[in-house]
């Protein structure tokens, strides 16, 4: 419901019929109200505990996977429910009002699938769409590297062929779902040694195969339940059916689907964010009084102007981002500068909604592990989540340019 500021109070009991019978398929508004009966009744009760003990919202992951969500973006032809950008965007902000960390982990996952599923062979298909269309298999990206930074379409990683299958070694980064999912798409150099410089493939590593190590524990200034960790790979083999694609199909992977996806996933979850923080500051201005004068907050008129100024702020921001979706869903010439920017608006968004909303409710908002404080640190991931706002800014005036995105 675009119009609305504030998440459901309470799960109708039609919504939890829904939440226990899985849907073959639905459509965007029944997928919206799966994942608000999930956030409201898993995921929001688990916020707060996610984020101080930085643990993996495996129990709200779990049920957007029974309840039919994990395969929102596959197509039906494998129990998908083949539903879009806009979709995907407006479930993960509907999860980010509740968890932001159990909506980035579930955007990462739909990223992936959405990956899967580009290019799949028939192997794939049963191997990793229907288990995921099923519920039954947790997937997510692997393409950051420490000495690549935010170019993340840049690997180091080395695929070579051995066997008739592949080696692949080197080290990831920021693997978000690291160490919990069941599969883990990994971006590499490509492997035929006469490829040209800037050749990259992407092949798909189940979370079982040896050589595949993770280290440390993820404990971020905010996004903590996100289990963002690194994964060294140590000549790990893989089958010759784990390539995606072709080879040197890596950077197509990246700008046509790992793009479009992540943008839209991103822009979701911290919308998310900034409406939650616009529903914290309304409630606490209703709510509280001075004792002195008996007054609700809410009758202060410079309260009510600035209140009134974060929610055109969100909803200008949340038609951004939908347009965006729908955009991209109709193949629109216009859709790359609109998911870049959406992204990069979003991530302005809810820093600052968040900031201001803190302002409003004063020093009770101040205090450590309040709700609003917690959206704060969530938010701030967003300029610095790669790729961050001063690059998605430079694609978007590249592409209304007619110029490459990756020119100098």
């Amino acid at each position: 419901r675009p119009g609305d500021i504030l998440p459901s109070a309470s799960v109708a009991s039609g919504n939890r019929r829904i939440l226990r019978g899985v849907l073959s398929s639905f459509a965007l508004e029944e997928a919206v109200e799966l994942a608000r009966a999930v956030a409201v009744e898993v995921a929001g009760p688990e916020a707060a505990r996610t984020d101080r003990e930085a643990r993996w919202p495996e129990a709200a992951l779990r049920a957007l996977m029974n309840a039919g969500l994990g395969g929102l973006v596959l197509p039906r032809s494998v129990g998908g429910h083949g539903l879009g950008l806009r979709a995907l965007a407006q479930v993960c902000e509907t999860i980010a009002e509740q968890c932001a960390s159990t909506a980035l982990c579930f955007g990462m996952h739909q990223v992936a699938a959405a990956v899967l599923a580009a290019k799949a062979t028939p192997a794939q298909r049963d191997t990793y769409l229907v288990p995921i269309a099923a519920g039954r298999h947790l997937t997510t990206l692997s393409l950051s590297e420490p000495g690549t930074g935010a170019q993340f379409w840049l690997p180091q990683t080395t695929l070579a062929t051995l066997d008739g299958g592949y080696e692949v070694t080197g080290t990831k980064s920021f693997v978000t779902n690291g160490s919990h999912a069941d599969s883990y798409v990994v971006s590499t150099v490509a492997a035929d040694p006469d490829a040209p410089p800037g050749m990259f493939s992407a092949v798909v590593a189940p979370a079982d195969t040896p050589g595949m190590r993770w280290v440390g524990d993820w404990s971020g200034v905010g996004m903590r339940g996100n289990s963002s960790r690194t994964l060294e790979l140590d000549h790990v083999r893989l089958p010759a059916d784990s390539l995606l694609g072709e080879q040197g199909d890596q950077i197509w992977y990246v700008f046509e689907v790992v793009a479009p996806y992540f943008l839209i996933a991103m822009a979701g979850t911290y919308l998310g964010v900034a409406a939650s923080s616009l529903t914290l500051a309304r409630d606490h201005l209703l709510a509280e009084r001075h004792d002195h004068t008996g007054r609700v907050l809410a009758a202060n008129s410079i309260l009510q102007h600035r209140l009134g100024e974060l929610y055109a702020y969100v909803e200008r921001t949340r038609r951004l981002v939908y347009q965006a979706g729908w955009e991209a869903d109709a193949n629109s010439v216009d859709a790359l500068p609109m998911l870049a920017s959406a992204k990069a608006e979003v991530a302005a968004c809810a820093v600052d909604v968040t900031n201001e909303a803190m302002t409003l409710a004063g020093g009770i908002a101040y205090r450590e592990c309040s709700p609003l404080e917690r959206n704060l640190r969530d938010a701030r991931a967003a300029h610095v989540m790669a790729p961050t706002t001063d690059v998605l800014r430079v694609w978007a005036g590249r592409a209304l340019l007619g110029l490459p995105l990756l020119g100098e």
